[in-house]
Order: C-alpha cells, then sequence, then structure tokens
C-alpha cells in the first residue's frame, strides 16, 4: 500500500497518530458501538484499524458517526467486571482491564507500573486485555457462533503455554511463545511478567506457590511485589510462611508493603 501510495504521488506522513475509530467512521467504513469499539457490518468489532496520512485529499464514502446498537442493549456495560463503561460511548480507562494491563508501565505521562487491588481481582487470568464487551455484545454474535478452521500457529503456541512459565519467563519462552502474540503494547517482559503473577494468584490453585515462591527471590522488584499479592490471593498456611520469610530479608519498600498487605489479607488462614 505504501509503494502504491508513493507511486500515485502522495507523500507519506511518518509517525503521526491518528483518532482511528473516529477516522474510520468519518470514511464512511465503521460505525460505533456503546462499548467505544467501531464495528463493520461483516465482521462486528472484531477488526484492525490502521491508517495512513498523506497529502492527497480524496474521495470518500459519507461519514458513519451512528451507534448501530439496539436502543435498549446494556450488554456490554452489564458484562463489564469494573464497569469501565458506565454509560454508552463513556469508558473510564483506569477500571478497564485492558488499560490496567498494558499501559500502567513505568515512564508513561499520568500512570505507573500500580494495579489497584480491586482490579487486580477482576481481572481473573487475563494477562493482556479484555475481550468482555464484544464478547457479549449482540453485534457480535455471527462472529463468535461461526465455524472456524483451527490455526495451526495457535495450536502450537497453545501446547507449551502456562502462567507459571511466563512468570519465569526464560528467554527462549519469551521469543517462542509470548512475543508473536503480545508483542504490540508491552515491551519490558517485566511487565507480562507482573501480570502472570496476577492471574496465577486469582486462580485460588495452591499448586502455583511454589512458583510464586520462586519469584519472591527474583531480582525485579515488580515481579516480586505481585508475587507477593498472588501468595496472599490463595492464601493458607504455605503461602503465609513465605511470605512471612521473604518479609524479613526484603529491603524493597513497595515489597514490604504488598507483603505487609498479603499478610493482613491471608490473616487467619
Amino acid at each position: 500500500m505504501l509503494d502504491f501510495l508513493s507511486k500515485m504521488g502522495c507523500e507519506i506522513g511518518k509517525g503521526i497518530l491518528v483518532p482511528e475509530r473516529r477516522a474510520g467512521a468519518r470514511a464512511g467504513v465503521t460505525t460505533f458501538g456503546k462499548n467505544n469499539f467501531a464495528y463493520t457490518e461483516k465482521n462486528g468489532s472484531f477488526i484492525l484499524l490502521s491508517s495512513i496520512v498523506i497529502d492527497k485529499e480524496l474521495e470518500y464514502d459519507a461519514p458513519t458517526y451512528k451507534v448501530k446498537c439496539p436502543k435498549d442493549c446494556t450488554a456490554c456495560m452489564d458484562a463489564c467486571p469494573t464497569k469501565a463503561i458506565y454509560e454508552p460511548l463513556k469508558l473510564n480507562p483506569r477500571r478497564w482491564l485492558a488499560f490496567n494491563a498494558f499501559s500502567t508501565q513505568d515512564g508513561r505521562p499520568l500512570v505507573t507500573s500500580h494495579i489497584p487491588p480491586e482490579i487486580r481481582e477482576k481481572m481473573g487470568t487475563r494477562v493482556h486485555g479484555c475481550d468482555v464487551c464484544q464478547e457479549a455484545c449482540p453485534r457480535n454474535s455471527a462472529k463468535l457462533k461461526a465455524k472456524y478452521p483451527e490455526d495451526p500457529f495457535l495450536i502450537k503456541l497453545a501446547e507449551e503455554f502456562s502462567l507459571a512459565k511466563m512468570l519465569e519467563m526464560p528467554d527462549q519462552f519469551y521469543e517462542r511463545r509470548i512475543h508473536p502474540i503480545m508483542y504490540n503494547y508491552i515491551k519490558d517482559k517485566k511487565y507480562l511478567r507482573r501480570n502472570a503473577a496476577i492471574a496465577l494468584g486469582n486462580t485460588g490453585d495452591p499448586d502455583h506457590i511454589p512458583v510464586l515462591a520462586r519469584s519472591m527471590e527474583d531480582p525485579e522488584e515488580l515481579v516480586r511485589e505481585y508475587s507477593a499479592w498472588a501468595l496472599g490471593r490463595i492464601g493458607g498456611l504455605k503461602a503465609r510462611s513465605i511470605l512471612e520469610a521473604n518479609l524479613r530479608r526484603e529491603n524493597s519498600s513497595p515489597v514490604i508493603d504488598e507483603i505487609k498487605a498479603a499478610l493482613d489479607s491471608s490473616n487467619g488462614s
């Protein structure tokens, strides 16, 4: 496409960010959903928008600034785990699970790596976003019910994937199993490992305590911090013993605070 546009005499803008959902509607390509996603008639909201800025004015279809959801439908808002969609076309990003999974990274404007405990609990075992509102949307029902051939690439990835491996994240596992599908928003492995720790804690499965115990000795502070939360979330005497042992030797204030909070939450377990 870029070569074609260049041959047509267009100058292509580089590094220019475009509000693509609005641009799609302005171009007559997409409509809106109450969940804030862009939709097409054929594929619902399961689409990927990409834009190219050029120095020519082109002819385009009539804008489609429409919300084509059923008038009284609140399926997306009802399904949202954190009620981030608080009214049609209104979203609180701080409560959006996807935002918390991949936008909470140190060094970005107005955010840090911190995910509030009440949001962590709602993340469940999601490590890279949330599609609940799209899955609940009746405009996506045909797409979700359709039968598709199995994707051999995804089958191959799934054979070796586990949350425990994601938490410990050896380089080879990251390159083969994580990077191919989670490369776009999270550039530093420590945030993926943080998300894996949250997911392991939310399983409530004591079988995950050993890998979380090992992560309590990891050199990465963020991994220790969220592994402590996960141990508290799972609870039990074994998890409590690990937390108490690590509290005695930990020297990071954020990790110490998380260990103490985890011990308080599992008090009496």
